[in-house]
């Protein structure tokens, strides 16, 4: 996350935020389980936009793609 916030400088009002346990994307219902290529459970991609602690834009990946939930598609939604 700290390389990722680095390539976009003007980050004042953007919280980064890791979810190493992953209890934050079980409890979104955003968990991808992987066991049958040995990955075990992961994350889908996904990225929200949230004001005021309200999910404003959610935009989530289907499969492997990466189309959504780019910092540039996040940012265009501002």
């Amino acid at each position: 996350m700290k390389a990722w916030k680095k390539s976009y400088p003007e980050t004042k009002n953007v919280k980064f935020l890791a979810d190493g346990s992953a209890s934050y994307t079980h409890a979104l219902g955003l968990e991808l389980d992987l066991n049958e290529k040995g990955l075990g459970i992961r994350s889908r991609r996904f990225a929200l936009l949230v004001d005021n602690l309200k999910v404003v834009v959610a935009n989530i990946e289907s499969g492997g793609e990466f189309t959504v939930s780019s910092a540039d598609e996040i940012f265009a939604a501002l």
